[in-house]
């Protein structure tokens, strides 16, 4: 496990990350987590006392990750950008998305969709998993299925169907 302090920065204009919160983790530091890796993978650990498991460090260039700092996380920790923070980390490597029963379901009756959702790499997948289990009613979590099969069959990624969702709204 390696430790160090961090300040919790913010994006400003950056694309699909503008106003996210994270921390950046320096490409030494990484290497200490998992040795000669550059893609993303999942930590685990405490964020001055907070703990978080499964959480990404996402490759950001020149060997140096950032792990974004959602909301649950920064209200758990109880600070935002520019605070100075505790962390601790390893890697996780108990960390498991199970594809929900009812979505694999689906895609039983839809190969076209299970063929592209399985060719999304792993983290891709994981995105939709976790937005499907986030859903705190029985007709959301329906709802965010058919989306995720619609999303499928038209060969979308994550945030295109999530743009595609506001649209609607």
């Amino acid at each position: 496990m390696i430790e160090f302090n961090a300040i919790i920065l913010q994006f400003a204009d950056q694309g699909e990350k503008t106003g996210w919160s994270y921390i950046e983790v320096q490409a030494d530091l990484a290497r200490q987590i998992k040795p000669g890796n550059k893609k993303s993978f999942r930590v685990k650990g405490m964020l001055d006392g907070f703990p978080i498991t499964g959480i990404a460090l996402m490759p950001m260039g020149e060997g140096n990750f950032i792990m974004a700092l959602k909301a649950e996380i920064r209200k758990g920790i109880h600070k935002n950008a520019g605070a100075m923070l505790r962390v601790s980390l390893e890697e996780d490597t108990e960390y498991k998305v199970e594809v929900p029963d009812e979505l694999q379901e689906c895609f039983d009756f839809e190969p076209e969709a299970h063929d592209f959702f399985y060719s999304l790499p792993k983290s891709h997948r994981d995105y939709f998993i976790k937005w499907i289990n986030e859903a705190k009613t029985s007709e959301t979590r329906t709802k965010r299925i058919v989306n995720t099969v619609n999303a499928m069959l038209r060969k979308w990624k994550y945030n295109e169907m999530m743009r595609a969702i506001k649209k609607e709204v």
